[in-house]
C-alpha cells in the first residue's frame, strides 16, 4: 500500500526531476495527455495548466494515490488502472511516466509497442531512478538478505529493474522516433532529525514492499538495522545530509511518417 503523507515527505526533490523532464517536451496543442503512475495527482494537475486545452488523464495503481489526486479537485481526470495494461488511445499525444516503470517488470517491452501505437507527431517522456546500485540500495539488500529478515524479505529486493539511458533511447530509435537521453545524479541535502534522512526517504517508496511483509515488531527492528547502515554510508555534516540520487531520462518524439 502507498502511504501518500509519507511519500510527500521529500516533495520538493521529488518533484524536480518531473519538471526538468518536461521541459523537454515540445507538444504545443495536445489532445490528450497521459500521466502513467500519477501518484497523488499534484504534477498531474500541473500537466493540465500548460495544456489547458487538453483532455488529461492520469493513471495508478494505488487506490489511496488515486484518492488523493482526484481530492485535488483538478480538472485532470484520474483512474486507477495497471500501467502494464495500458494502450494509448487515438488522440494520445504526450505520454509522461515519471518514477513509475522501475515497478512494471517488462516495461522495456512496453516502450516499444507505445511508441508504435502512438499517433505521428506525438512525444512519449520518462524518468526512472537510476540508484539502484547506490550505498542505500545495497544496504537495503544486505539487511533484507540477512537473518532473521531473508526469509519474509529476501526476495522483495531488487537488483536493477531499469536500463540506462542507451539502452532506453535505442529501444526508441528502433520503434521509429526520434530520441532525446539523459542521466543525472541529483546531490539531495536533507537536514538531520530524529531519525536519519536517506531511511525516511527510503520509507516511501523502496520499503514499502519490506514493511508489507514484516509483522511490526521484525519491520522497527529492520528500520533500525537499517537506520545504522545508512547513519555510516551518509554521516551527517553541518546539520545535513549528502545523498547523491541518479536519474535517467528519456524523451521520444514519434517521427512524422514511421
Amino acid at each position: 500500500m502507498w502511504d501518500p503523507a509519507v511519500y510527500h515527505r521529500f516533495g520538493s526533490e521529488r518533484s524536480r526531476p518531473f519538471f526538468d523532464l518536461l521541459a523537454r517536451v515540445g507538444a504545443e496543442r495536445p489532445r490528450t495527455v497521459v500521466d502513467l503512475g500519477c501518484g497523488p495527482g499534484e504534477l498531474t494537475a500541473t500537466l493540465a495548466e500548460r495544456w489547458p486545452g487538453a483532455r488529461v488523464v492520469g493513471l495508478d495503481s494505488s487506490p489511496e494515490m488515486i484518492a488523493k489526486a482526484t481530492a485535488l479537485g483538478s480538472p485532470a481526470e484520474f483512474r486507477l488502472g495497471d500501467l502494464a495494461q495500458w494502450r494509448p488511445e487515438p488522440g494520445t499525444d504526450v505520454v509522461v511516466t515519471n518514477a513509475a516503470l522501475q515497478w512494471v517488470p517488462g516495461h522495456d517491452e512496453l516502450l516499444t509497442a507505445w511508441a508504435r501505437s502512438l499517433p505521428p507527431g506525438a512525444w512519449f517522456a520518462m524518468q526512472v531512478p537510476g540508484n539502484f546500485d547506490a550505498p542505500s540500495h545495497r544496504a537495503l539488500r544486505e539487511v533484507a538478505r540477512s537473518e532473521p529478515f531473508a526469509a519474509a524479505a529476501g526476495d522483495l529486493v531488487r537488483e536493477a529493474p531499469v536500463d540506462d539511458a542507451a539502452g532506453y533511447a535505442a529501444r526508441l530509435l528502433a520503434a521509429g522516433a526520434s530520441v532525446d537521453a539523459w542521466e543525472t545524479t541529483y546531490v539531495h541535502l536533507p537536514a538531520t532529525g530524529d531519525e536519519h534522512p536517506v531511511l525516511r526517504w527510503m520509507e516511501g517508496t523502496a520499503l514499502r514492499p519490506v514493511k508489507a511483509a514484516l509483522d511490526d515488531t521484525q519491520w522497527l527492528a529492520f528500520r533500525a538495522t537499517l537506520g545504522a547502515k545508512l547513519a555510516a554510508v551518509y554521516p551527517a555534516r553541518s546539520g545535513h545530509v549528502a545523498f547523491p540520487f541518479r536519474r535517467i531520462f528519456v524523451v521520444a518524439h514519434v517521427l512524422e511518417e514511421k
